[in-house]
């Protein structure tokens, strides 16, 4: 399970490189779950990071605007990120949500190996009106060719995507995802310790924000020491059950 850290500019993005994260993405948290960056932060963070680490950008909790998310994905795609994540804020039927991804994905058709990231969010029902039902991301990736699923929390109050979803139906969903082709991402307010159950959903990515500042709070700065400890947790193998548990 790979490590995606959230930073919010150059210097964080060089410290969490060199602690070891495996996807270093860009978000501005004073404007959502998902909130967008400058291109300028996008492209600072692109050059303050070795070439071969992937380079993420969120590009906002997106209305039901194709057009604008398509803009917003090439102004991502253009200034640096590999991963071009959006999120499935305004829409909540599936043929919506398909002809947003459809747009973003076009959006990034210039950009070689840019990959579009659907995001859908496991408390949808605190938002309203509510965005599109988590348990249909992986329908809706799949039909609008994306190459990623991230499921996160819409509002950042401390209650962890575990508090909204059970580790079964992660991995109900992963498991949907990968036979469709699509990698997974797991965000949320996720701390250290929620990692070993996210590992055993087998997900591919673990994303954090909070758990990787000195404070544990989203807005405090990062820690390389939280990082490299976030890192060990994602690399360490996951506990084989005893003859008992089965």
């Amino acid at each position: 399970m790979k490590l995606l850290v959230s930073v919010v500019d150059a210097g964080e993005a060089r410290a969490a490189a060199a602690a070891g994260a495996d996807i270093v993405d860009v978000k501005n948290p004073a404007e959502g779950s998902l909130g967008a960056p400058a291109p300028a932060i996008i492209e600072g963070v692109r050059a303050a990071v070795p070439p071969e680490l992937p380079v993420s950008a969120a590009i906002g909790d997106m209305p039901d605007l194709p057009g604008t998310a398509a803009l917003a994905a090439l102004g991502a795609s253009r200034s640096g990120a590999t991963f071009v994540k959006v999120g499935l804020w305004g829409v909540a039927a599936e043929r919506e949500a398909v002809a947003l991804l459809r747009a973003v994905r076009d959006g990034v058709t210039g950009a070689p190996g840019a990959v579009v990231v659907a995001a859908a969010y496991a408390d949808a029902r605190r938002v309203a009106p509510q965005p599109l039902a988590p348990g249909l991301l992986p329908a809706v990736a799949r039909a609008a060719g994306v190459g990623v699923c991230l499921l996160d929390t819409a509002i950042k109050d401390g209650r962890g995507l575990l508090e909204w979803l059970a580790p079964d139906a992660l991995a109900a969903l992963v498991a949907e995802a990968h036979a469709g082709g699509l990698e997974v991402a797991l965000a949320g307010a996720l701390r250290a310790e929620d990692l070993p159950v996210l590992r055993n959903t087998g997900t591919d990515i673990a994303g954090v924000r909070s758990a990787a500042c000195r404070d544990g709070g989203r807005s405090g700065p990062l820690d390389p020491a939280r990082v490299r400890a976030l890192v060990a947790a994602c690399a360490a193998t996951p506990p084989r059950a005893s003859r008992g548990d089965r």
